[in-house]
């Protein structure tokens, strides 16, 4: 069936489109402004937008889960649940996001994110955040699992996973950074600094392209030693998560990282745990005791421990916070994943690519998702 989107403000990834319209089944077929539209006899599904904006499905690749579930408890059916819950928020693009445990049970999460992958194509990748990280920052992880990189067994489960671990966050001031960093990308995986008090020094010698979650569980910036934050704040080359709810990081340091960085190098993540979309109280991370108030998660210990950000409201809180257009804020949202990982089909509104979007009223509020042409109402 083909449906066609009219006078609407449709932000593509590479333009804004203003009185726009867009053609696609499962696919984008047309798109452009209502002074070229045509109707077609295959056209059979009509909506009139005006005063709507467009804009490409959201892709994070960094989020461990939300309502009740979680990627790490190794069921396919609940993991496809979660994802399908999380379309609501307009993700279109998923990567599964692992922590540090036991050696089983990211095994077991392996198997059954490669299970829920094969139903449910919104799942894109695998984020292996842990257990290759730094005590020293672990974090909301679980310290008796964290270990030094160990190619043999990461590669066991990359296989476990059919191949689907895209990203990996470790501390590169670990022994055999090196090799492991050459395995990574030799296998088409980006390797990401994270959870990690690696100095200015190791980060140069490191070919690590990617900084998880910005400023959070990394060795800050001093003015002596520009740690994992400076590093990544300086070099152009580097893709910087933020996770914009404004506990995590306050306003003001998401402005300061944006006039840095720019657009084309930031990324939104939600690093969410089960309890979002949950009510507020008691839930679990690792088998830690989590405490979620005032839309924050933490342990017991007082840390952050995830988030219960939706998608729809960082790419709020990123214009919010640094008074950047809609357009840049696509550019964080979609088109930067999309180009870091080969996504090729995925965070532009063109011809030929999957018709993933998202729409938006005059107020930002998201009203409804197309994931692969199937129409889900917020």
């Amino acid at each position: 069936m083909q449906t066609v989107l009219k006078h609407a403000d449709i932000f593509t990834g590479n333009e804004e489109i203003k009185d726009g319209y867009l053609r696609f089944t499962d696919k984008i077929l047309a798109v452009g402004p209502m002074s070229e539209y045509y109707p077609k006899q295959t056209d059979q599904q009509f909506f009139d937008l005006a005063g709507a904006t467009v804009v490409p499905g959201f892709i994070d690749v960094h989020s461990h889960g939300g309502y009740g579930f979680d990627a790490m408890d190794g069921d396919p059916d609940q993991i496809d649940q979660m994802v399908e819950q999380m379309i609501h928020e307009g993700i279109t693009s998923y990567f599964a996001t692992t922590m540090t445990q036991s050696h089983e049970n990211i095994a077991k999460a392996m198997l059954g994110i490669k299970a829920a992958a094969a139903k449910n194509p919104v799942i894109q990748g695998i984020h292996l955040e842990g257990p290759f990280i730094s005590t020293v920052f672990k974090g909301a992880q679980p310290e008796k699992y964290i270990q030094a990189p160990d190619i043999e067994l990461f590669n066991h489960w990359n296989e476990l996973s059919g191949h689907l671990v895209k990203l990996v966050t470790f501390a590169p001031e670990s022994e055999h950074t090196a090799e492991f960093e050459d395995y990574c990308l030799t296998h088409g995986i980006i390797p990401s600094v994270g959870h990690s008090n690696a100095k200015r020094e190791d980060l140069l010698r490191s070919k690590a392209t990617h900084v998880t979650h910005l400023y959070n569980a990394q060795r800050e910036f001093k003015h002596r030693q520009p740690g994992v934050t400076g590093h990544a704040l300086l070099e152009d080359n580097i893709y910087c998560e933020m996770i914009a709810d404004g506990f995590h990081v306050c306003p003001d340091m998401i402005r300061l990282a944006y006039k840095l960085k720019g657009p084309h190098k930031m990324e939104l993540v939600t690093d969410s745990m089960r309890a979002k979309g949950m009510p507020e109280g008691v839930s679990e991370l690792g088998g830690q005791k989590v405490i979620v108030k005032d839309k924050q998660a933490r342990l017991e210990t007082g840390n952050l421990a995830g988030s219960v950000l939706q998608f729809q409201d960082a790419f709020r809180n990123i214009m919010r916070f640094t008074g950047c257009s809609l357009q840049d804020a696509v550019q964080m949202a979609a088109v930067n994943q999309a180009k870091e990982f080969g996504l090729s089909n995925k965070g532009i509104l063109e011809v030929g690519k999957d018709a993933d979007l998202n729409i938006f009223d005059q107020g930002l509020n998201l009203k409804e998702t197309y994931s692969l042409g199937r129409r889900y109402l917020d």
